[in-house]
């Protein structure tokens, strides 16, 4: 609404009603002068014309049209001013006589049929007005011809037509108008004086108020308002005085408070500044000490990382060699609790960065259900040692192939379940994993642990999540610990999109659950034929303990085996049974090859027998093969390790030919696509070692060529490629019809968090980070091994290793380029040669460009030699070729990158001249 001011207000309130009163008052005059006007010239005209009709009645009866002609004549001249013609017609209508034959006739003729007037009448035509009057004979009579019923056209004679001009009178209403509108002016103007009057006696004084009172706003308090006033003006004069008066005083004392305040502040600050001169000591004292302890964790760290990388490495050399079984097994076991405790030794380390924000969760495709295998049976040692009975539970409606950070993963659930271990004396640790929700792109898993241990009094429960801290400390000295588990548990589920929580009664056990959110694979391969071979087998079931049997008993439902379960082998009926599943309880310390009787009986029962045994009587595995058993499994009993020997089992009496040769290499053909020769080489070598078919290609098109020619089992496909890169020809290869369900994996060095989606968007159905590792590919081929479940571990259960530490300063590292090679000596020497062969070109091209002369495929061919040092143990041209690259992919222009170029060059000629003295 539109804010007018006083001024104008009351202007508009002074004008309105004179102008409006004004207005209506002239209105009204005018329109009733005009038509009074109108009536005197009518009237004047009925004047003139009756006594004409009168006067001419005589004339028209002896048709002498000499006199009233000249009668006619002399009314027009006497009433010329508003007289513009006269004409008389008889009572055929036909002219008799006019005073004006300048004018056509016409206009005062009554149109042809139209009857004689019987009276006077008046019509109007623009500026003219026209009145009719008959001429009647003088023996006519109204009165006679009513009583007679004569028709009086036989008295009339015709008819007198006056023509009057209006304009006479329109000359008196203009100035009648213009009267009107001067008296309207002159109303106006007395108005705006009597306003202006006004104005002068209200606005004035109380614009002097406002500029005193914005005065006072200002800060000028000694400001008055001045003048003399009338009425409630003077009353607002005086208030406006009084508040200034007012304000002054409170001024006054609030500057006297501010004084005194300020005096206070000062020796408040002066204490401070001394406080704070000592609160920076302590913050350098505290930071020195931090710093200190960050020295102390990072070497402490190394120094434990080494030995446990010597323990690892020589584990895995020996597990090279020729063993039993069982020795295989207990090195497995060495490896992962090694890998275990280095997982441990880094929870410090973890718990700084999750602190500090600067954790990264990886997101990488990885199964579900063989990551929490991989945890259950690392933590089935402590457990099994105590006589605890660990379970997993993982229900059917899981999905299984998820995107997410499988290790982060496994060190919640470690944490959570080695807690339960290390608190309960006794029962069963029992692991829960169910499916919250389900979109279409993501899941949420929920996962509790239950255990049957000491529980947490209610009073400690809120110290649980605190780092350094335990339930009672008492605890913590009998159960050790560094009280850090939780707290990085929590922080852990948090960043995974989660919560977590838990239920602890003393003496009755505890239940820790947490959700997680994990997207899913849209690519993954779902193989629901896996178990077809299970159809119309007989599975006997023998397991003591209800929960453990529970587990089994729902996995074993999503089979189409039909399955006898006895909770003792004794009431087990005494029928055959295609494979028999034997359990043995976990606080049995009874060797089980003493009970030969039960086990002949039991190999009896069956053509497959197999035994879930506790970790501690795994010493027995070869003997109690020998007494008939088929396999020996540690308990908790996944799917991950039963699914496949009993597919195994089925397979050998149906498709022996599926089974791996001699050499245990996997009935697969599998093709590798790398345009670098010496990754291409690697690659091939580590293939031929693990599957009976390899076909490798140094192309994108050459793939797709390749492709389309041959059925493959699986295809590993380099990503930055020239001319065509891996993800156009993934999507060329997924046209072909018999290549849609083919597993493609993508092999890159640079697995970033937005290039993940794109490659399973393309149709990857995984990925295998460079540099490639011998163990990961085994697992990943065991994966995606067809006629297999789709899960790693089908034939063995691969442990995901730790890599060594890397010396990142080093130009020529010989043990990591052994580890690089799968510890093949010829392999390394070979893949070092490739790469001094290749180094020439890189000179070259390297050097047109500081000459600047801009070479083509710069960025190719640093790329090229990035992927050779990842596979030949230099570790610092490596890290070189890596900032190149992400400058100049950034948008980093060449040019800019001359100092970069140089240390290249440098660093090029140290790898050459170390290679030379290792190659001998």
């Amino acid at each position: 609404m539109t804010n007018y001011s006083l001024r104008a207000r009351m202007m508009i309130l002074i004008l309105a009603p004179t102008v409006l009163i004004g207005l209506l008052l002239s209105i009204f005059f005018v329109v009733h002068r005009y038509h009074d006007l109108q009536r005197q010239l009518e009237d004047a005209g009925a004047s003139i014309i009756e006594p004409l009709a009168v006067a001419s009645e005589y004339g028209m009866s002896q048709q002498n049209r000499e006199s009233i002609r000249q009668l006619i004549s002399v009314l027009h001249r006497r009433h010329s001013d508003i007289v513009r013609a006269i004409s008389i017609y008889d009572d055929q209508n036909r002219l008799f006589v006019t005073s004006n034959f300048h004018l056509s006739p016409d206009e005062l003729q009554l149109p042809s049929g139209k009857p004689l007037p019987r009276g006077m009448s008046v019509a109007r035509d623009g500026e003219q007005m026209i009145l009719r009057t008959p001429i009647i004979a003088e023996s006519y009579s109204p009165d006679e011809s009513e009583v007679t019923d004569a028709k009086p056209e036989g008295n009339m004679l015709g008819y007198v037509a006056l023509e009057l001009d209006l304009k006479s009178v329109r000359l008196q209403q203009y100035k009648e108008m213009f009267i009107s509108v001067m008296l309207i002016m002159i109303c106006i103007a007395c108005a705006l004086l009597f306003a202006w009057r006004l104005m002068r006696d209200v606005t004035g004084p109380i614009r002097n108020m406002v500029n005193t009172v914005d005065r006072i706003r200002r800060g000028q308090l000694d400001s008055r308002v001045e003048g003399f006033m009338l009425g409630e003006l003077d009353m607002l004069k005086n208030g406006i005085n009084s508040m200034a008066m007012s304000l002054a005083a409170y001024h006054e004392e609030m500057q006297h408070n501010i004084d005194q305040a300020t005096s206070d502040l000062r020796e408040t600050l002066e204490q401070m500044e001394i406080q704070n001169v000592e609160l920076d000591l302590a913050k350098k004292r505290a930071q020195e000490a931090a710093r200190i302890k960050s020295e102390f964790l990072a070497n402490m760290s190394h120094e434990l990382r080494t030995p446990l990388n010597g323990v690892i490495g020589f584990t895995r050399l020996t597990l090279k060699t020729g063993l039993t079984p069982t020795q295989r097994d207990h090195l497995t076991t060495i490896e992962r609790s090694a890998n275990n405790l280095l997982s441990i030794i880094n929870d410090v380390l973890d718990f700084s960065k999750l602190e500090a924000g600067k954790l990264m969760l990886e997101s990488i495709p990885f199964p579900l259900r063989t990551t929490l295998d991989e945890v259950v049976t690392l933590l089935a040692h402590s457990a099994h040692d105590k006589g605890l009975e660990l379970t997993l539970n993982i229900k059917n409606d899981v999905p299984d192939s998820v995107i997410g950070d499988p290790l982060r993963f496994q060190q919640v659930i470690t944490n959570l379940v080695g807690n339960a271990i290390k608190f309960t004396e006794s029962g069963n640790i029992d692991l829960f994993v169910e499916k919250r929700s389900i979109s279409n792109n993501k899941v949420q898993v929920e996962v509790q642990i239950r255990d049957t241990g000491i529980g947490i009094p209610e009073r400690d429960q809120s110290r649980l999540f605190q780092a350094f801290r335990q339930a009672d400390a008492s605890i913590s000295r009998r159960h050790g610990g560094t009280g850090l588990g939780l707290v990085i548990t929590q922080k852990l589920v948090h960043e995974m999109g989660g919560d977590i929580s838990f239920h602890s009664q003393p003496n009755r056990g505890s239940t820790f659950w947490f959700h997680i959110s994990l997207d899913l694979n849209p690519n993954a391969m779902v193989d629901g034929h896996a178990t077809d071979s299970l159809a119309g087998k007989r599975l006997a079931y023998v397991e003591a303990n209800a929960a453990a049997a529970q587990s089994t008993l729902d996995l074993l439902a999503a089979t189409p085996l039909k399955v006898i379960y006895s909770a003792t082998f004794a009431t087990l009926p005494d029928e055959h049974y295609d494979m028999l599943l034997l359990a043995v309880p976990v606080n049995q310390r009874e060797p089980l090859s003493m009970q030969h009787d039960m086990l002949a009986k039991a190999a009896t029962l069956t053509d497959c027998l197999l035994l879930a045994l506790p970790c501690h009587a795994q010493v027995d595995a070869e003997a109690l093969k020998k007494e008939g058993a088929a396999a020996c499994l540690i308990k908790p009993v996944t799917s991950a390790r039963l699914l496949p020997l009993l597919i195994e089992h089925c397979q050998m009496q149906q498709a022996p030919h599926r089974l791996a040769d001699a050499r245990g290499r996997l009935p697969m053909k599998v093709m590798a696509v790398d345009d670098n020769p010496a990754n291409l080489k690697l690659i091939g070598a580590l293939l031929e070692d693990q599957v009976q078919s390899v076909v490798l290609c140094e192309s994108g098109q050459q793939a797709v060529d390749c492709a389309k020619q041959q059925q493959l089992d699986i295809i590993l496909m380099d990503i930055q490629m020239p001319e065509m890169d891996g993800i156009r020809a993934c999507e060329l290869i997924r046209l072909l019809p018999h290549h849609q369900q083919t597993p493609v994996i993508a092999v890159t060095a640079h697995a970033l968090a937005g290039q993940k989606e794109k490659l399973l968007a393309a149709g990857m159905n995984d990925y295998l980070a460079k540099p490639i590792e011998e163990e990961k590919l085994h697992s990943l081929l065991l994966r995606y091994q067809q006629g297999m479940p789709l899960v790693p571990g089908a034939l063995s259960t691969p442990v995901s290793p730790v890599t060594p530490e890397v010396r990142h300063d080093v130009t020529l590292d010989w043990p990591l380029a052994l580890r690089q090679a799968a510890n093949k000596t010829d392999l390394a020497r070979d893949m070092l040669n490739m790469l001094l062969e290749f180094l020439p070109q890189v000179r070259n091209t390297v050097e047109e460009q500081l000459v600047g002369e801009n070479p083509e495929g710069l960025l190719e061919i640093i790329h090229k030699l990035h992927g050779s040092c990842g596979y030949s143990g230099v570790p610092r041209l490596k890290n070189l070729c890596l900032l190149i690259e992400q400058q100049m992919r950034s948008g980093v222009a060449a040019q800019a990158l001359e100092p970069e170029f140089l240390e290249l060059l440098d660093e090029m000629d140290n790898v050459a001249r170390e290679a030379r003295r290792i190659l001998g």
